[in-house]
């Protein structure tokens, strides 16, 4: 139990990640080192596992393990991923088991050579959709979507790949957002409703694909577009050939990666992480104007709105909470610690500077309620005489089942208490959460309409 307790506390009551994507197309270029640089940019979308797949235009070679980028992979094992084509794909486990067999890329032989493939999101029709394969003789080695949709494309029963893709679609329900490589092409795809994020980009003479622009500009990437909804872009030696199906859905981009899970620098859809989190802040300060003696954020997501929302209010913006940078989202956990030590270890006050002081702490969201709670005795402990507490998100009283984890309902603490309930449960003087009509109102100059929050108010654009 004490081992739970420890993990819950060290999600920081937040969302955990989806997966994150990485693929290039550069014949000539050290494409595995790439990929490698690439997918440190996107380590924040998932660290329990990264792999990278390289086609040489003969055969496709797979290197992939347990834990963060710099772990899995070394000089050597970097050196003997020669090819032009590469894949790469770090992970947050989801629906399936966090094992070495679900880690990814998923690397097959099929009749007309290899494929390997990545994918960030969630089917939710996935039980469906394997039960019937798994009746017609399929077999399968882990519990990766990936792996199911690498097999519907190869049953898909058309000798062009592409055809195979567009024909596989058809039957996905849910998000998806992937990367798919053979010896010689690589194939970017995104679900009609554009859940999940992903962008082409340019280096030189080849091409990127990356979940996040911010993967761009770490290698030196030339941003090109995003890829539309239901869009598959296909790359090979003639350049970027794009197929559109035409399934008209309504867009559906999760606004978790503009309060939370994105980073600050990049920009989805034509929306700037940075500056949506600073608008949410901005109308934090409109529908909660608190009076105190300093603003400080939640490190790192909370930052961008709890510095807006200290302009806004004409109030000290200060750094109240140490942020240990060498401790990730996750990391590996003690059998047995205490709770304090699980949110000590990320997290410090520096008590000089909010010692008898009234502190308006801002984060982005919350799930659970438990770091909530323990960030809120700390402050206290070192001394402030008020701890108000803002959240630039509505609360999120629904589970989301396309690829974020946000728990199930009955975890999540906003889904059975009410506000007042949950400011007694944390012990802060006060909570205020962004409303949904604020939410909107500060994503509007940014079209709110292309977003999913079916957190917030439980209207799922996807069966």
């Amino acid at each position: 139990m004490a081992g739970e307790h420890f993990e819950m506390l060290l999600d920081e009551d937040k969302p955990k990640e989806a997966c994150g994507v990485f693929g290039i197309y550069a014949p000539g270029q050290d494409v595995a080192r790439i990929t490698y640089y690439g997918l440190y940019a996107l380590q924040h979308r998932g660290q329990e596992s990264a792999g990278i797949a390289v086609g040489d235009g003969e055969k496709i070679t797979c290197r992939k393990g347990m834990g963060l980028v710099g772990e899995v992979f070394t000089e050597d094992t970097l050196r003997m991923l020669k090819g032009h084509i590469a894949l790469g794909h770090v992970r947050y486990s989801t629906a399936a088991e966090n094992t070495i067999e679900n880690a990814q890329p998923h690397n097959f032989y099929y009749k007309q050579g290899m494929i390997a493939l990545g994918h960030n999101g969630n089917l939710t029709n996935y039980a469906e959709l394997r039960r019937k394969l798994a009746d017609s003789g399929a077999v399968f080695q882990s519990t990766a979507d990936s792996e199911l949709m690498i097999n519907l494309i190869v049953r898909a029963g058309t000798e062009d790949l592409a055809s195979g893709i567009l024909k596989t679609m058809e039957q996905l329900e849910g998000s998806y957002s992937l990367i798919l490589i053979t010896e010689k092409k690589m194939f970017g795809i995104r679900d009609p409703h554009g859940m999940r994020p992903l962008c082409l980009g340019r280096l030189g003479d080849g091409y990127i694909l990356a979940s996040e622009s911010c993967a761009l500009d770490t290698i030196g990437a030339e941003f090109i577009r995003d890829v539309k909804p239901g869009e598959v872009v296909m790359i090979d030696e003639d350049g970027v050939t794009a197929l559109q199906p035409h399934r008209d859905c309504k867009r559906a981009l999760c606004v978790f990666e503009f309060v939370y899970l994105a980073r600050p620098d990049s920009v989805i859809d034509g929306l700037s992480v940075q500056q949506a989190r600073y608008a949410l802040g901005k109308e934090l300060a409109r529908e909660y104007p608190l009076d105190g003696d300093m603003v400080i954020p939640v490190p790192d997501s909370g930052t961008s709105s709890a510095f807006a929302y200290a302009m806004e209010r004409g109030l000290p913006f200060r750094e109240g909470l140490m942020k240990n940078r060498y401790v990730g989202r996750t990391f590996i956990r003690p059998v047995q610690v205490t709770r304090d030590l699980g949110v000590r270890l990320k997290l410090n006050p520096i008590r000089e500077m909010i010692f008898g002081k009234r502190v308006i702490m801002v984060d982005d969201s919350i799930v659970r309620g438990t770091t909530s709670g323990k960030l809120v005795q700390m402050i206290r402990e070192a001394g402030a005489k008020e701890v108000h507490l803002l959240v630039s998100s509505p609360p999120v009283t629904h589970s989301c089942y396309y690829g974020i984890d946000t728990s199930k309902n009955g975890e999540l603490i906003a889904a059975s208490h009410c506000i007042e309930e949950i400011r007694e449960h944390i012990g802060a003087d006060s909570l205020g959460y962004l409303s949904r009509s604020g939410l909107h109102a500060a994503l509007a100059p940014f079209n709110p309409d292309i977003l999913c929050d079916a957190c917030f108010c439980g209207d799922y654009p996807i069966r």
